[in-house]
């Protein structure tokens, strides 16, 4: 490995370090708190519920600790091993509200995703073209961030088509899956929630409008709520306007 590789990879390593992760998004609280932490379901004012699971020679196991934006407050353990059993990417979610500290990334596996114009209208829009956009991936084997790691896991249905009108905030969309796509938020490997099966690839919390017509399903248009839900959806996943000037 080449020596600037090896700092790259040694200053990732060391931001996404748990301990510095929970530290940078919590300020320590000092003063018992006479409510439960949400995570543990033990007092605050106790010990934290996952103290005998996190080896940490600089937290306490009655460490308390407050989010710097939303203020909810956790036993600081309970932060550090909640980050553990996620991707540890360097981000925190909170577990109360969902504020997202940093940025969220998800386990979608490599594929490609692909951008075609189209010249008719979808119904419900009447006045412009419509964008297609075609997500391919291949079955694989499972990475150290998936359920099983070093197993195979299939890819059903793949490619996938999907569909946006091709107005403002349809292109607005356009660019904000983008953004969620290179994060690796659309899909995971996990069990197929149409077939139930296991180490697949599989959708994961953000909608998509996969027919052009017919919403009898709910996946298809005309849907006059679609846009702004899926805007609703991709904020939950901290992927907003705010990212696209980054």
């Amino acid at each position: 490995m080449h020596r600037h590789s090896k700092i790259k990879q040694a200053l990732a390593e060391s931001t996404n370090d748990p301990e510095s992760v929970v530290k940078k998004y919590m300020d320590n609280l000092e003063s018992r708190l006479d409510e439960d932490c949400i995570i543990c379901m033990e007092k605050l004012a106790s010990p934290s519920g996952y103290s005998d699971v996190v080896e940490s020679k600089t937290i306490q196991p009655h460490a308390m600790g407050k989010l710097k934006q939303c203020a909810h407050s956790f036993h600081i353990p309970c932060m550090l091993a909640m980050y553990n059993n996620g991707n540890k990417d360097g981000s925190l979610q909170c577990p109360a509200c969902k504020t997202i500290y940093g940025e969220k990334t998800g386990t979608q596996p490599k594929g490609k995703m692909e951008i075609y114009s189209i010249h008719w209208s979808l119904p419900g829009h009447p006045d412009c073209g419509a964008i297609q956009i075609v997500y391919t991936i291949p079955p694989g084997i499972q990475g150290p961030e998936h359920p099983n790691s070093g197993k195979p896991y299939t890819a059903r249905g793949f490619p996938r088509h999907c569909y946006l009108p091709a107005n403002s905030k349809g292109r607005l969309v356009l660019e904000l899956l983008q953004v969620a796509w290179n994060r690796r938020l659309f899909f995971t490997v996990g069990v197929s929630s149409t077939t139930g099966e296991g180490d697949t690839v599989a959708w994961n919390e953000i909608h998509h409008k996969t027919q052009m017509s017919s919403n009898i399903s709910g996946h298809g248009y005309p849907d006059p709520k679609y846009l702004d839900n899926v805007l609703a959806e991709l904020a939950a996943q901290g992927v907003t306007q705010d990212c696209l000037s980054k």
